[in-house]
């Protein structure tokens, strides 16, 4: 069983979306969302000593937000080897928010939000590298005419997205990556 643990519930979304896509229906998989970082930080350790289900591998998905992202990469990674589970668990994180996976694939932004004409900015320099953005949930609520809002928007997105590494976000092509090495594996 494949186990992700998610700082919000838009990345849960997200998630729940494309797992299947990826992994097909071999790969039997729970969503469990925090209320923000901080609530993830502080049950994160706790929550995988406890759980005690064999054979279940984890995957914590987290946003950088304005983190340096090899520090807070590390300090999830103390908590993990703190639980004992380090071995069957991979950490991900998006640079520097979820929306940035979003802003890496203008064209599915485009098919969620029928009407507006966004894929053809996927060449501007501010869309080449999302990761890169200051704000990417500010741009999208700008290209979407404050359309997008966090849940919904990742729902409708989530079914557009390419899955084939065009994205133009790398964190979210690692993350699409790791889901694929980990349902090799059931």
């Amino acid at each position: 069983m494949l186990v992700c643990f998610t700082e919000e519930e838009s990345a849960k979304e997200l998630l729940s979306v494309i797992i299947p896509k990826i992994a097909g229906s071999q790969v039997k998989f729970l969503c469990v969302s925090f209320e923000g970082k901080q609530d993830l930080n502080k049950q994160l350790e706790r929550k995988l000593k406890k759980w005690c289900i064999p054979d279940t591998t984890f995957l914590i998905l987290t946003d950088q937000d304005s983190n340096d992202c090899k520090v807070l990469k590390q300090k999830l990674i103390s908590k993990v080897t703190a639980s004992g589970k380090i071995n069957n668990t991979k950490i991900r994180i998006a640079c520097h928010e979820l929306e940035s996976f979003y802003l890496g694939d203008l064209s599915a932004v485009e098919k969620a939000f029928v009407g507006k004409h966004i894929a053809g900015k996927q060449n501007n320099t501010k869309f080449r590298n999302p990761d890169r953005l200051g704000n990417p949930k500010q741009e999208l609520e700008r290209l979407t005419n404050n359309e997008y809002s966090e849940i919904t928007g990742s729902q409708l997105i989530a079914r557009q997205l390419k899955l084939d590494g065009q994205n133009r976000s790398k964190s979210f092509n690692m993350l699409v990556s790791t889901i694929r090495d980990l349902a090799a594996h059931f």
